[in-house]
């Protein structure tokens, strides 16, 4: 991790896909005031779990996981974030620990704005706090969501959905780009879909011979996103 002169949140291009975007101009200048910036290399922690919040981490750059360790010492990743993204906010409002880790999937930019900036913004600015609890809404759809993938999908079509849910969040311009190539190690990938490493090599060289995928290296591009569809949807 190494501070450095942090971005501009005036002139952030990852600012109107964030919940900094509800803020105003002078918000925006006390925020762009008073926060740390920070990069961070691929595999290095940005906060973990069990330690307190400080503060709100908000993605400028970069691909991040949030993980959490399960009874059988294995990570689980429970959520992937992008630019514009801001991660840790549950336990700062609940003024609680970190019931996860975030780890940084490739070299990220990360900002950092603290605790009482952020309340600041929560009192005086009604668009922000509603956006809050967008978030809040929809990361709780999302958790219910992956407790009914988990109990009853197949590994096959959970990994079908988790390439799916890679190119949804990861896509930059999915309109324009006709293949999405991501690369992500197999351990990843595997603590996505909730299953061991050599079974999703193994699922990923069945997709590999159906013309769904190919790889190189870690990389992987979905070929056909139609098909990954149909498979993870198979028992809807």
């Amino acid at each position: 991790m190494m501070k450095f002169s942090a971005p501009d949140c005036m002139n952030c291009a990852s600012r109107k896909h964030s919940l900094l975007g509800c803020c105003k101009g002078n918000e925006l200048e006390d925020v762009s005031a008073t926060k740390s910036c920070f990069t961070f290399k691929k595999g290095q922690v940005i906060f973990h779990e069990g330690t307190r919040p400080s503060g709100l981490h908000c993605i400028n750059s970069g691909k991040v996981k949030v993980t959490k360790m399960g009874s059988d010492g294995k990570e689980q990743i429970i959520r992937l974030a992008k630019p514009g993204d801001v991660v840790g906010y549950r336990a700062l409002m609940a003024d609680s620990n970190y019931s996860a880790s975030a780890v940084a999937l490739d070299d990220a930019v990360v900002c950092f704005i603290p605790k009482s900036q952020f309340l600041e913004l929560i009192s005086s600015n009604v668009e922000f706090s509603g956006g809050l609890m967008k978030l809040f809404s929809k990361a709780l759809g999302e958790a219910e969501e992956r407790m009914v993938q988990m109990a009853y999908k197949p590994v096959r079509e959970r990994l079908a959905e988790a390439l799916l849910l890679l190119q949804k969040t990861y896509q930059q311009q999915p309109e324009v780009e006709d293949k999405f190539t991501i690369s992500i190690s197999r351990e990843d990938l595997a603590s996505i879909v909730g299953t061991a490493k050599e079974t999703t090599i193994r699922l990923l060289s069945e997709f590999k011979d159906e013309s769904i995928i190919t790889t190189k290296g870690s990389s992987i591009t979905i070929l056909d996103p139609e098909k990954l569809y149909k498979i993870c949807h198979l028992y809807d």
